[in-house]
């Protein structure tokens, strides 16, 4: 699987282009899992990239989300263990979580929202001046960014990361590809 190839899917899929930046803030964090934990990044990288391949497609059909991604990530050369973190990223499904990468995607794919959110109440709108204790403010304020699932991105102590360090992983991650997400 090329990311090239991946990137050209996503432009033949997505229209919307802040669906498309989070689906590269998802690439980069999980890449960033991937290298904390021994993993291959490219793999986990083009794994988040993938993730929503389907979602305008579906969006009649939201159960559908993550089955059709699945066959999409398969036929651009992905393996089975991409395609099932893709398909487990819906909780719809009721596919449990079982791998590190798929409790990494799942955990991953809320906190580019909470970030990005965060991001954009600050008075200079730039991911480079956002802290970590500031993401974590934002965590505890329910009603901010309330689309950014806490109880999923808490789950990072399923891959044996406390928030704080998640939160700092993210956030990191998103801030090298600062100029992709125009933040």
């Amino acid at each position: 699987m090329e990311r090239k190839d991946v990137l050209l899917a996503i432009e033949s899929n997505i229209e919307n282009t802040s669906t498309v930046k989070h689906m590269l803030a998802t690439e980069a964090i999980m890449g960033a899992l991937a290298q904390c934990f021994g993993e291959d990044a490219d793999e986990w990288g083009l794994t988040g990239l993938l993730h929503d391949i389907d979602v305008e497609l579906t969006e009649d059909d939201p159960k559908s989300h993550g089955m059709l991604g699945a066959d999409m990530a398969r036929d651009l050369g992905a393996d089975d263990k991409v395609a099932k973190a893709i398909l487990c990223h819906n909780e719809i499904h009721g596919i449990p979580c079982k791998t590190l990468m798929e409790k990494a995607l799942y955990c991953s794919d809320p906190l580019t929202g909470l970030i990005t959110a965060s991001v954009m109440v600050q008075s200079d709108r730039k991911i480079a001046g956002l802290s970590v204790n500031s993401l974590k403010k934002r965590f505890k304020e329910k009603r901010f960014a309330s689309g950014a699932d806490r109880e999923r991105i808490a789950l990072c102590s399923e891959i044996n990361l406390g928030l704080d360090e998640f939160l700092s992983i993210g956030l990191e991650a998103m801030q090298s590809v600062a100029d992709k997400l125009e933040l």
